[in-house]
């Protein structure tokens, strides 16, 4: 098993990975496979339709503008908001798309962009379908596609059958589990982020590798700073106004008057996590960590270590992240990182053990203490539902990011007072999640059919 650092921290904008970033890819792979087919001069129009909570939590979440804005030709990744804005108008005035190497194609996203309440598509809650139709409106191309959450997407057919493992067999640590990455770091004498970065280096140099994670920590803190110089209310409808500035503000001053409470420590970690997570549900630039929903955590926990611990040093931020990242991937593996899929505890738990993780690597922290820290953050996150209230990516998760930030700091506290063993594997932990993901009921797994999105405040 081997899933990059490059691909748990993806950078993206928001409000979601999964509704967001996942069908905004979707749309451009689409468009690659209709200029390879052999049918594509014929075209004349597109359609898309969603499915499960792509439908459900679709409007909330942006679906639709990300279907079109990715239609439109553009990437989470490489992404201008202003220009995006005016291709958006246009395409409104118009309802055509135009691109190198394929007709003009008739798409209106109010007409062509269907919700489906219905079933969902059987292989993953986030389901989408593209079609390309000749100008009798008959069928010419159709991929289904799912978005499996942190921004991945696969097709009907790779969900169906996934690439072999044999792969795996070439990377230098390729462990699928915690007990071989235990097993590994031991045989080995490395560090869980030496044993990453052993990986990394397989297929890029030592330069993209350490460039790539900086690039990752600025964007990240990045979107911390301007979190916390933003206020004024957040887009989709509750009203719910952005705190992090005014917080920022407060603890700032409690700091220069020497009046902090003991406990200020914990709103710091708060208003680091809420100040990413109201920038995402901005739609603003975020990385995913391991998704847009919970990325707040990893960077308010990374920001912590620097700006508050005693010796923190800066050069250890690429062991934050690749530490977080092997974690994250041993969730992506054996479970899910997908709310759609397995609840909350999918993101912001998943998230936790991450942060965990890597504090408790640059803190000094041994493999068995790092993955004691996983699993008690993400052991306290087990069963958490993702029901945001009226699909929009605010309530609750906005204070869960930061509670989870917390959460995380506890974790690796606790794992640092002790040598590592414990009763609880990780992995047990991580199938225990997988588990509870199974068997939760549709209504707390992002549709917001149930749970806080359907207990709103009637004042």
């Amino acid at each position: 098993m081997f899933l990059s650092v490059f691909d748990v921290f993806k950078i993206g904008i928001g409000p979601s990975s999964s509704h967001t970033m996942g069908p905004m890819t979707a749309a451009g792979h689409f468009l690659a496979l209709l200029r390879q087919s052999p049918s594509r001069d014929r075209a004349a129009a597109v359609k898309a339709t969603l499915y499960g909570s792509l439908a459900f939590t679709g409007k909330g979440h942006a679906t639709d503008r990300a279907v079109a804005l990715g239609l439109l030709g553009w990437t989470p990744a490489a992404f201008d908001f202003d220009a995006a804005e005016r291709q958006l108008e246009e395409l409104g005035r118009s309802h055509l798309l135009r691109h190198d190497g394929l007709p003009p194609l008739v798409f209106d996203p109010a007409a062509d962009i269907v919700f489906d309440y219905g079933p969902p598509l059987p292989g993953h809650a986030n389901g989408l379908v593209f079609t390309a139709c000749d100008s009798d409106a008959a069928a010419l191309l159709s991929e289904t596609y799912y978005s499996i959450g942190g921004g991945f997407v696969v097709t009907a057919q790779e969900r169906g059958a996934p690439a072999a493992a044999a792969e795996a067999a070439s990377w230098p640590y390729p462990f699928a589990n915690a007990a071989a990455m235990l097993r590994m770091a031991k045989e080995s004498g490395l560090s869980i982020a030496e044993m990453k970065r052993a990986n990394e280096i397989h297929r890029l140099s030592p330069e993209e590798v350490d460039s790539g994670l900086g690039r990752l920590w600025s964007v990240m803190n990045d979107c911390i700073e301007r979190g916390l110089g933003q206020e004024g209310e957040l887009p989709g409808g509750l009203r719910v106004r952005r705190r992090a500035a005014r917080i920022h503000r407060q603890l700032e001053a409690e700091k220069l008057a020497n009046r902090s409470q003991p406990h200020a420590t914990t709103d710091w970690l708060s208003v680091y996590a809420m100040a990413v997570n109201e920038e995402n549900a901005a739609g603003g630039r975020v990385v995913t960590s391991p998704t847009n929903g919970a990325a707040g955590v990893v960077p308010a926990v990374l920001r912590y270590y620097l700006d508050h611990c005693v010796g923190a040093e800066p050069e250890k931020v690429a062991d934050f992240l690749l530490t977080a990242a092997a974690i994250g991937g041993l969730i992506k593996h054996n479970a899910s990182i997908s709310g759609a899929e397995a609840g909350c505890q999918g993101e912001v738990g998943s998230a936790a053990a991450m942060a965990a993780a890597g504090l408790c690597a640059v803190l000094g922290g041994t493999p068995a203490q790092i993955e004691n820290a996983a699993e008690i953050a993400l052991e306290h996150h087990l069963g958490m539902t993702c029901d945001p209230a009226a699909g929009l990516v605010q309530v609750p998760c906005i204070e869960r990011n930061g509670i989870g930030a917390i959460k995380a700091v506890a974790a690796a506290s606790l794992a640092l007072r002790g040598d590592g063993s414990h009763f609880m594997p990780l992995d047990n932990c991580i199938e225990a999640m997988r588990q509870t993901g199974e068997a939760m009921n549709e209504r707390f797994k992002e549709t917001s059919l149930g749970g806080l999105a359907v207990n709103l405040p009637e004042c």
